[in-house]
């Protein structure tokens, strides 16, 4: 699909303030808290701001700034991004770009940032994307130039592309790191099969590939269907995606206002209103009712969920305001569960699941 049409160039940014210094004590706080990436020497936080949502042309740039300032003062040092993140696609990268600049350029030691290609994102027969060495390589020099960055810390391929042979995708995220524009390697929604196969060609070769990133939440459990495992076996750390289900796993839709305004399922984006059933709800709401018991809100238990498997390296979570990064926050060390509670969570996550 060619999606050429969302290319535009991005919303001027608003201006920005004067510049800003960090906070003194960000490894003191409560985010500050780090896992080792699989087998690699890189440690990375237990939560890492994920900028797909809420960072383009369509969000004002003074709550991007406080959203990422925010992350970073708690002990957040990893910010994930994409070529196509943002509305219009790219518009992620740029802003970002603007905020790197102004903020955060002194502090590029502290950080890991984070790009992928793999969708489409410019017209023609090589912006189509896929896992071609061509669309690999240009596609992360297109990011480098949004950002304002002469290398990130991790380069992903995106997808997993079944009309190119992965050697050859593989060798393009080894020439990304020999050429010092990545520092280590990664892939994302990768099958077991394929995850055995990208990591044994990129052991013959020695690049560094150190994490995967799938998608994984209380109700879409598919990598333990044998992918945590393999990751485990492989030494490859994992980066896990959308852990509050777009939203399902938080209070945001068992208030009375059944579809709240502006929440994604109103606007139809990665969330359509058939998927909240009433069985579903009476799922939601006996989740909710536990982490309650917990002193938790639903999203703080779902974090914590996942974080309860040490093989989990970092969540990704998004946010759309500070109270938000603040919120998920609270979901650090708060990761010990009884076997009560794992079952009473394995009885409705299974039973409302979305895969």
């Amino acid at each position: 699909m060619d999606h050429a049409h969302n290319l535009g160039t991005p919303v001027a940014p608003q201006q920005i303030d004067h510049p800003w210094l960090a906070a003194p004590e960000r490894y003191e706080a409560a985010g500050a808290h780090y896992r080792r990436c699989g087998r690699s020497g890189l440690d990375l936080p237990v939560l890492s701001l994920g900028l797909w949502q809420h960072f383009g042309g369509d969000t004002p740039m003074n709550r991007q700034r406080d959203i990422l300032r925010t992350a970073f003062d708690l002990g957040i040092t990893q910010f994930d991004l994409a070529n196509n993140y943002g509305v219009p696609y790219g518009s992620a990268e740029t802003n970002f770009g603007v905020h790197f600049a102004h903020d955060f350029r002194p502090y590029r030691d502290e950080l890991v940032i984070t790009t992928k290609a793999g969708y489409d994102m410019w017209p023609g027969p090589y912006g189509q994307g896929g896992g071609g060495r061509k669309y690999v390589l240009n596609s992360l020099d297109q990011s480098l130039t949004r950002m304002g960055l002469d290398y990130v810390d991790i380069f992903y391929s995106h997808r997993f592309d079944p009309t190119t042979p992965v050697e050859e995708t593989i060798l393009a995220l080894d020439q990304a790191v020999r050429s010092g524009k990545a520092l280590y390697a990664g892939i994302s929604s990768y099958d077991v099969e394929q995850t055995r196969e990208a990591v044994r060609i990129a052991r013959e070769i020695r690049l560094p590939l150190v994490v995967h990133q799938p998608i994984y939440n209380m109700l879409n459990r598919g990598i333990e269907n044998g992918l945590t495992d393999v990751c485990e076996e492989l030494g490859l750390g994992l980066a896990v995606f959308s852990p509050l289900a777009q939203g399902l796993l938080t209070n945001k839709y068992l208030g009375e206002e059944r579809i709240p305004e502006g929440s994604r399922m109103r606007q139809q984006r990665f969330l359509t209103p058939d998927v909240l059933t009433d069985d579903r709800l009476a799922h939601l709401r006996a989740l909710a009712a536990l982490a309650a018991e917990r002193g938790q809100s639903l999203a703080q238990m779902a974090l914590a969920w996942l974080l309860r498997d040490p093989r989990i390296t970092t969540v990704l979570v998004g946010a759309s305001s500070v109270a938000q990064i603040r919120d998920s926050v609270g979901a650090i060390g708060t990761w010990n569960f009884s076997d009560e509670e794992l079952a009473i969570i394995d009885e409705h996550t299974k039973a409302a699941s979305l895969v």
